[in-house]
C-alpha cells in the first residue's frame, strides 16, 4: 500500500522573516543629515547641502528597494546601505578632525564657549549616530540577514544572546539596541552591556571611544579656558 509522503515541517531557516521597521533607521539618518547642515562651514566635509543630498538619495533608494520592514536580502541594497553608512562615518570623522584642529590652532569656532559647545555637541552627536548605524549595518550580516537568521557567533553579543533566558525565543537586536550601544560606548569609553567579539567590532568600538574622548575632553577643556 502506498501513501502520500508527508511534507517535512518548515525549518527555522525557512520561517517567515522577522524584519524590523525601516523608520527608526531612517529617522537616525535624517537626524544626521540635519546635524550636518547645522555644522559650521569649516567643519563640514563638503558644501552645506552636498552630503545631505547624497545621503537622502541613498536612503530613498533603500526605502524604494525594501519598503516597510527590512527583510529583503539583496547585494545591491546591501551595497547601498554600506555606502550610506560609510558616507555618514566619513563625514563624522572629518568633522571631528577639523574640530580638533580648530581647538589646537585657535580657530574661529573656539573663540566663544557657546559656539564651541554647540559645535562640539553637534559633532559628537554625529559620531554617535554614524557609529550606531555602522554597528546596525555590519553586525551579523546586516538587518535583512538578521531578519532571516541569527548566527551562532554574532559580531556583537547582546545580553539577550549571552543569557537566552532573558529574551523570547525569536529575539533579535533592533536599531534602538545599536543606538544604545553607540551612546553608551561614547560616554563610558568602553563596552558596557554589549561585548564585541569580531575584530572589526573591537576596532570600531575602540575608534569610537577614542574619538568621543578626544572631542569631549578637548571641547570641555577649551570651553573652560575660554570662560576663565
Amino acid at each position: 500500500m502506498t501513501g502520500r509522503t508527508p511534507e517535512p515541517a518548515e525549518s527555522p531557516s525557512r520561517a517567515e522573516p522577522d524584519g524590523e521597521a525601516r523608520w527608526p533607521m531612517a529617522m537616525a539618518v535624517g537626524t544626521a543629515m540635519v546635524l550636518t547642515v547645522l555644522l559650521p562651514d569649516d567643519l563640514r566635509l563638503a558644501p552645506r547641502w552636498v552630503l545631505p543630498a547624497v545621503e537622502g538619495l541613498l536612503l530613498l533608494a533603500l526605502v524604494a528597494g525594501d519598503p516597510g520592514r527590512i527583510d529583503r536580502r539583496s547585494t545591491v541594497l546591501r551595497a547601498l546601505s554600506i555606502t550610506l553608512v560609510g558616507v555618514l562615518a566619513l563625514s563624522a570623522v572629518w568633522s571631528t578632525v577639523q574640530l580638533v584642529d580648530d581647538i589646537l590652532h585657535d580657530g574661529k569656532e573656539t573663540s566663544s564657549a557657546t559656539s564651541l559647545l554647540q559645535s562640539g555637541g553637534t559633532v559628537w552627536a554625529c559620531t554617535v549616530l554614524a557609529f550606531s548605524l555602522l554597528y546596525f549595518e555590519l553586525d551579523s550580516g546586516g538587518p535583512a540577514a538578521r531578519a532571516h537568521h541569527l548566527p551562532r557567533t554574532p559580531a556583537l553579543a547582546f545580553p539577550q544572546q549571552l543569557n537566552p533566558e532573558l529574551a523570547s525565543a525569536h529575539w533579535r537586536p533592533r536599531y534602538v539596541d545599536y543606538l544604545y550601544l553607540g551612546l553608551t560606548n561614547a560616554t563610558a569609553f568602553s563596552p558596557t552591556d554589549v561585548m564585541p567579539l569580531a575584530p572589526w567590532a573591537k576596532i570600531a568600538m575602540g575608534v569610537q571611544s577614542l574619538v568621543s574622548l578626544l572631542v569631549l575632553g578637548l571641547v570641555v577643556a577649551r570651553a573652560v579656558n575660554v570662560l576663565a
